[in-house]
């Protein structure tokens, strides 16, 4: 990844002008710490809604680029969710190591991007960061109100009473991507009884996702996680699935009736109705795309395929929920976090603003035959253009 006058330019090779960008960034930040070998980026894009929110990614190749995309996402994430956040995002290069050098690197991050968080800068979890690195950073500066995704065991005692963290380990984000393939195949006509569902990403997102879509009649007919891609012809045995997600073994040990292990690149081309991305960025690119057979796509991870691509898979007649739509639910929840609601009202919250923006965006373009992620736009757009209206300045 290099700069070139305004321009990030992509390992592939594409080129991003950010220069470009009329709604952002405000802030591209690197930190460096050279006595730890920390480094660091956060990108708060748009703040004319609210503080920039966005989580932190801890992984080895993590890019300036790559954030400044995340960090777009989450400004048109959070409008369309209707919730008073603007877009952010941090990424810190992690090489792996002992935890007790992951938390000297959470640490020193937090400590480096100090004057951004609160008024422009809310943290929270994201790739390889989870609710004990949440606690971490919060209490690498003091404030228990500069991240979300804390635990449910730490909290802080005001005079209206106790707010406590909502961990995202719980499922947020997995719960609004079922309601989300819930919505948009009831409006193309797909019973979620029996609907044929494909998987690609098994942590977090992608199991949660798996027990929803399951407890609505959906039959999970192939997953796919880091280690490889498993197919079960008719649907996968709910009972050793659990077992091994309590376990934290790969989907590929499942040794269920009518099971098989597939080649990984095997798993995009599993017919089904509806298909999960729900791992890494651009997992779907140019070569695997013509593989894929299903009527529904609902985007689960972070930008899971570049634009040129989701128009390509629209035109050959698929349907599909963009990111910052499907898997609003963890900022949504981080939201009510943030406001200092219980659990099961978060959850409520989640559903109901998932269910509004879904069907917002797929009827429309249904009816329209709009390319859904420009639905989703022009409609978060509006909402952060009134609210730059209405700001006196954007650095106050």
């Amino acid at each position: 990844m290099k700069k070139a006058k305004n321009k990030i330019v992509h390992k592939d090779g594409f080129m991003i002008d950010i220069a470009s960008d009329p709604y952002g960034p405000e802030y591209v930040v690197k930190v460096s710490d050279r006595k730890l070998g920390m480094e660091g980026f956060l990108v708060v894009h748009n703040t004319a809604l609210g503080p920039g929110k966005g989580g932190i990614r801890m992984m080895p190749d993590v890019s300036e680029e790559e954030v400044y995309r995340l960090a777009e996402t989450m400004t048109w994430k959070n409008a369309l969710a209707g919730i008073p956040f603007g877009g952010a995002k941090a990424g810190i290069r992690w090489p792996g190591g002992p935890d007790k050098l992951k938390k000297q690197f959470i640490e020193s991050f937090a400590r480096a991007i100090r004057p951004f968080l609160i008024k422009k800068y809310i943290a929270g979890p994201d790739v390889n960061t989870g609710e004990r690195e949440m606690q971490w950073f919060a209490e690498a500066v003091g404030k228990w109100q500069v991240v979300t995704g804390k635990p449910a065991r730490y909290c802080l005692v005001t005079a209206s009473g106790e707010k406590c963290g909502i961990p995202h380990e719980i499922g947020s984000t997995g719960f609004g991507v079922a309601h989300a393939a819930r919505v948009a195949a009831e409006a193309m006509g797909i019973d979620m009884k029996g609907a044929r569902v494909s998987i690609h990403g098994f942590g977090n997102v992608g199991t949660f996702a798996y027990r929803h879509l399951t407890a609505m009649g959906a039959q999970v007919v192939a997953i796919a996680d880091q280690y490889g891609a498993v197919y079960a012809e008719n649907g996968f045995d709910a009972k050793i699935v659990e077992r091994m997600i309590a376990k934290r073994t790969s989907i590929i040990e499942h040794r269920g009736p009518g099971t098989r292990v597939i080649a990984a690149e095997d798993f995009w081309s599993v017919p089904v109705e509806i298909m999960v991305p729900a791992s890494v960025t651009d997992v779907i690119n140019d070569g695997n795309k013509g593989k894929i057979k299903t009527r529904l796509i609902v985007e689960g991870g972070n930008i899971v395929m570049r634009e040129p691509i989701e128009r390509e898979l629209f035109k050959r007649g698929i349907m599909i929920v963009p990111d910052f739509v499907a898997n609003a639910g963890g900022v949504i929840s981080s939201y009510a976090e943030y406001r200092g609601m219980t659990t099961e009202k978060m959850f409520k919250l989640v559903e109901q603003k998932i269910v509004e923006a879904t069907k917002a965006v797929v009827s429309e373009s249904l009816r329209t035959k709009k390319y859904p992620r420009e639905v989703a736009l022009r409609i978060a757009r509006e909402r952060v253009e009134a609210a730059t209206k209405k700001r006196a300045a954007t650095f106050c």
